[in-house]
């Protein structure tokens, strides 16, 4: 009887590690060109940021942006109260990365899930937006600036894309990329602050 009951808690042991191994696995992605927030949270170049420090990747909200998806003053954190700080201007003191408009530029993906992907969509800011407030859909220009098509594919653990920022933006900006996941109800959004 001893036996059976210690082959029966090995198995359920296995099982067990095996169901949280596959829930941390489901972690997703986030940008790291240009520098996002959850990354900047991730490598310790911002601080005070709560749990997002630990899981750069799991920005996760509700797909259909901008039509659907997350509320206005919560898209940087993908909705998802968890990760609210990613929300906070911190007065428009997030650092930023310097990009020229008119140009183009490389914006990178990092994985630790892949997905099946319908696309991914970047977003900016309208010029004079406020760095001091929270980000809401009329601060963006309507329409996204790059969209890349992914036709249900699964992208690998590093993934580019090229794209001409418009010209005339000057000042302070957001760039806001959104990775639209194929057989999910459910995207994932990260906010990168640049310098024009």
């Amino acid at each position: 009887m001893r036996k059976k009951i210690g082959v029966a808690a090995v198995t359920l042991g296995v099982a067990g590690a095996s169901l949280f191994a596959t829930s941390t696995a489901s972690s997703h992605g986030y940008t790291d060109l240009p520098i996002s927030r959850q990354k900047l949270c991730a490598n310790g170049t911002v601080t005070n940021c709560g749990g997002i420090q630990w899981e750069p990747q799991s920005v996760e909200g509700p797909k259909g942006f901008p039509a659907a998806g997350p509320a206005d003053g919560t898209i940087c954190a993908g909705g998802n109260s968890r990760f609210a700080q990613l929300d906070d201007p911190r007065g428009g003191a997030w650092p930023t990365t310097r990009l020229t408009s008119g140009q183009s530029h490389t914006f990178r993906w990092q994985f630790t899930a892949r997905h099946s992907t319908t696309d991914f969509r970047y977003y900016i800011t309208k010029n004079g937006w406020n760095g001091t407030q929270k980000l809401t859909r009329a601060a963006l220009d309507p329409q996204p600036f790059l969209t890349v098509p992914y036709n249900n594919q699964q992208p690998p653990s590093t993934l580019s894309h090229s794209g001409t920022i418009p010209a005339g933006k000057t000042g302070r900006h957001l760039i806001l990329a959104v990775w639209t996941i194929a057989d999910t109800g459910n995207a994932f959004y990260a906010c990168s602050d640049v310098q024009f």
